[in-house]
């Protein structure tokens, strides 16, 4: 009776042990479904690969920053700001073909560049500009044109004269 009692105890033991294998094999395929991928890879190995590439981005993110200061650095010293003002200094001459250009860079310092027409002939002079200012002596058109230079918002591009613009408002 007793070996009868012990029999059906380790039957139902037995049935039982089917049953969690079968549940947890179930258990098991659903994992492995939620956890790869169509070309088969594991989410570990996914995760994996996208912290190389997170890590990856942060690097190439830190070059960038890197070649960015230098460019900005650079960037102060280029010509940012332009100034031109035309003007005919002689009376026997039309058509102001002579011009003071003023460029300088953010912090003032570039040159001018004056051409004076004439009917014989037309001279060019050039002065230095240190932090906005000329160690020459500048004539009327060549302080204007430096004074409109030094006016331009930094940033902005310089447009054409001030009344002159085209259909859209843009200076011409």
């Amino acid at each position: 009776m007793i070996v009868v009692g012990l029999t059906v105890v380790v039957l139902v033991l037995l049935l039982a042990v089917l049953v969690q294998a079968r549940r947890l094999r179930r258990l098991g395929q659903r994992l492995d479904g939620i956890t790869r991928n169509s070309d088969g890879r594991s989410l570990e190995a996914i995760l994996d690969a996208h912290l190389d590439k997170v890590y990856a981005v942060a690097s190439e993110l830190d070059e960038l920053s890197a070649r960015s200061a230098i460019l900005e650095a650079n960037g102060r010293r280029a010509i940012q700001r332009i100034g031109f003002v035309r003007f005919n200094p002689f009376e026997d001459t039309g058509g102001n073909q002579s011009f003071a250009l003023a460029m300088t860079d953010l912090a003032g310092d570039g040159f001018i560049v004056s051409s004076l027409h004439s009917r014989t002939g037309t001279r060019l002079y050039a002065k230095a500009v240190a932090a906005g200012r000329s160690d020459a002596a500048l004539s009327a058109e060549e302080g204007e044109a430096l004074r409109q230079a030094l006016a331009t918002p930094v940033g902005r591009p310089t447009g054409g004269s001030p009344g002159r613009r085209d259909r859209a408002g843009a200076a011409v």
